[in-house]
Order: structure tokens, then sequence, then C-alpha cells
């Protein structure tokens, strides 16, 4: 029997970390519990902490982390002198750097300025190791982008129609395919600068004509419409007198 409420899983630091730094991972219980709890490996091994007083997080430390130590992991918790085991959290991925992995370049086009609307290409490569490629912002937590590289060196990433809110500066990393939590440095930078496309010379003065020539126009048709109701009951009264006059002659 599972209890009602699993744990939730958190990694301190949550990013950047590089191979030799300290790292912790907390599980969250949903409240103060005397448990068992576990943390899993994804695909390798565990590791199982017993909370013998009521607490509300459980905490595993990896001083200096290794290889070994980068992966995805889940925790689950036993409440004590119970049956009952929680599900198992949602996952989180220790991520690692090596700084033995040579950086990305990269490349823009088009080159750095650039007008709203337009479509810009971000290339990433490396030395023909077959990776994941993922693009960076500053600014930006997570990656924005990833991609498998195609003939094993090289990613493109579209970017359509782009904003101002689209310029800062952008970098890549990669990860191998048979290392798929240890990544390469960030490299190289470019910055793209979008700036607001202006308007055409004349165009604030037509749009100010064309609206002025609407307001016209449905003036015109409400005064066309209203004289030909008024003619239309003029005829009809003319018509009704006519029928009246008739009627007293005879």
């Amino acid at each position: 029997m599972e209890p009602s409420w699993g744990p939730s899983l958190s990694l301190h630091p949550s990013q950047g970390v590089s191979l030799g730094d300290n790292v912790t991972l907390r599980c969250h219980l949903p409240r103060r519990l005397a448990a068992r709890v576990w943390l899993y490996r994804e695909g390798r091994w565990s590791y199982a902490k017993r909370k013998k007083k009521e607490q509300d997080v459980a905490e595993f430390s990896f001083v200096s982390t290794l290889r070994e130590h980068a992966g995805r992991y889940r925790c689950q918790y036993r409440v004590s002198e119970s049956a009952e085991v929680s599900v198992k959290s949602d996952p989180v991925e220790l991520v690692l750097t090596d700084v033995r992995y040579p950086p990305s370049s990269i490349s823009l086009h088009p080159e750095q300025h650039v007008g709203t609307g337009t479509n810009v290409t971000i290339r990433c490569w490396n030395k023909d190791y077959g990776a994941t490629f993922f693009l960076h912002k500053d600014g930006s937590s997570d990656p924005i982008k990833h991609q498998d590289s195609s003939g094993g060196d090289t990613a493109t990433f579209t970017l359509f129609g782009v904003t101002p809110a689209d310029s800062g500066t952008y970098r890549c990393s990669y990860r191998l395919w048979r290392y798929a939590f240890l990544s390469s440095p960030l490299g190289d930078s470019v910055m793209l600068e979008v700036t607001p496309t202006a308007a055409p010379p004349g165009a604030e003065e037509q749009s100010r004509a064309n609206l002025v020539m609407a307001l016209v126009r449905g003036f015109v048709a409400a005064l066309v419409f209203g004289l030909g109701v008024f003619f239309v009951i003029d005829a009809r009264s003319l018509w009704i007198r006519r029928d009246d006059n008739c009627g007293e002659q005879v």
C-alpha cells in the first residue's frame, strides 16, 4: 500500500556542476515523518537513509563527484514501522561538466544585428564526436534547445521570426551519446541583437488617411441608408393619403 503523497527531489547546486565538485540531492517528504528514504540512480544502484526522528527532508551528498555519479535520480520513502512505501519522485538529472572535453564552436547567420521577423541560424560543431548539442542563452537556467548532431559533428538551430526578446548571448555545449550525463564546458559565445523593424516612410500618415477614409465611407453609407428610409416612409405616407382621398370621393 502506498502513502497518498509522494516525495520530491531537488539538486543543489542545480546546474554548473563539474567533476570533482560537491553536490547534494534532497528528498523532500510531504510532511515531517520518521521514515526510511531511498535514493535511486536509474539503471545502477541505490542509497538508503533511515530517519529515526521526524524530518521533512533527507539529504544525500557526494563529496568530489566522479563520472559514475552522473545520471538520473529518483527518491522514495517508507514510513517507519509500516509496510507502506511511497511512489517514486519525479526524476532529476545530475549532469557533470568534464573539462577534458574540448568546447564546441559556434557561428551565427545573419551576423549579430537583425530586424524583427528575421530567421536566424545558429550552428554548433565539435571535432567529429557523435553527440547531442545544447543551445544555451545567458540568463536562462536550462538549455533552450537541443539537437542530435548531423553527420556526427554539427547541429543547426533556427530561430524563426525573431523579436527583441530573442536578443542575447548564445553558447553551445554537447554530451557524447555514450555518456549522456557528462557535458562539455560551454564554448565561445555569439551575440544576437534584434532591433524593431522601422515602419516605412509615410506609413503613419497613410494609416491615418486610411482611417479618415473609412470614417467618411461609414458616414456616407449611414447617410444614404437614412435618406433611403426617409423616402420610403414619405412615399408610403403619400400613398396612404391618396387612398384616403379616393375613398372620400367615392
